[in-house]
């Protein structure tokens, strides 16, 4: 009687799928456990962030007590009439510059947020990280007066308060951002770029995913070829010459009968 196969239960073990098990024989990680696995960041990464939140809390907090301590628009004297405290509401750019186009400085700084986020993903250099998380903080920071101060959103007052001499007033982002637009100056005047690398030249850590892409594309062509490859035809049993009990083979004997038969021929003549 023919036995009928067992299925396997539903309560047992998954059967794992041969991808999964080629790549665990392999010495691969699965897909799965490989997807998991995120990727720490790098130090340039988080100095941009640190610097830029502490730019924004340090202007926050000077500009909240700016409002407080000098509303009554006293000026306090810090070296004489070079350098002081005073409160100023600045509808413009920084230091009080181009006043009465809130609005443009407001999409400008939104965009800069945008671009100095995009880039921070392939940062490797301290110098560059320093001076787009000052960028950062300070666009940040007199973004926040836009769009939470008087007179309404998107075309709120910065609070400056830092007077220069009576030349201009501004405050702590503004100083951020001038300060790395000096930087960004000299950082690419001196051909560094975001990487860490010179201009021109290229790390050794950006050659290395490349020659790992390539030998991986070359062992995948090599599994293609041996895969391809025909299987040389084997001869089957039958085809093979058949020996003889003694251990010679027919060829073998009929190159032997017929030597013998040429010696005879070549006795009888004269």
């Amino acid at each position: 009687m023919s036995q009928t196969p067992e299925s396997p239960s539903a309560g047992g073990p998954a059967q794992r799928g041969p991808d999964a098990h080629s790549d665990v024989m392999r010495g691969r990680p699965a897909q799965g456990v490989a997807k998991m696995r995120l990727r720490a960041p790098s130090r340039p990464f988080l100095v941009l962030w640190c610097l830029a939140v502490g730019v924004v809390v340090v202007d926050q907090l000077t500009k909240a007590w700016a409002v407080t301590a000098l509303a009554d628009s006293q000026r306090i004297d810090l070296l004489g009439s070079w350098l002081g405290f005073v409160l100023v509401r600045n509808p413009g750019a920084a230091f009080s510059f181009a006043t009465g186009q809130t609005w443009i400085f407001t999409a400008v700084a939104l965009v800069v947020i945008v671009i100095v986020l995009r880039v921070s993903r392939r940062l490797g250099s301290m110098w560059w990280a320093t001076t787009l998380g000052l960028v950062l903080g300070g666009a940040v920071g007199n973004l926040i007066d836009r769009l939470a101060r008087e007179p309404g959103l998107f075309r709120g007052h910065v609070v400056d308060f830092i007077d220069y001499g009576g030349m201009f007033v501004g405050n702590v982002a503004d100083i951020a951002i001038v300060g790395a637009a000096a930087a960004i100056m000299a950082l690419s005047a001196a051909g560094l770029e975001l990487d860490g690398t010179r201009a021109g030249h290229h790390s050794a850590s950006d050659e290395q995913p490349v020659m790992a892409e390539e030998a991986e594309k070359a062992d995948a062509m090599g599994e293609g070829e041996h895969r391809d490859r025909p299987v040389p035809d084997v001869p089957e049993p039958s085809e093979l010459p058949a020996f003889a009990e003694n251990g010679t083979s027919d060829g073998p004997e009929r190159a032997d009968d017929g030597g013998t038969r040429g010696g005879a021929a070549e006795s009888e003549q004269p």
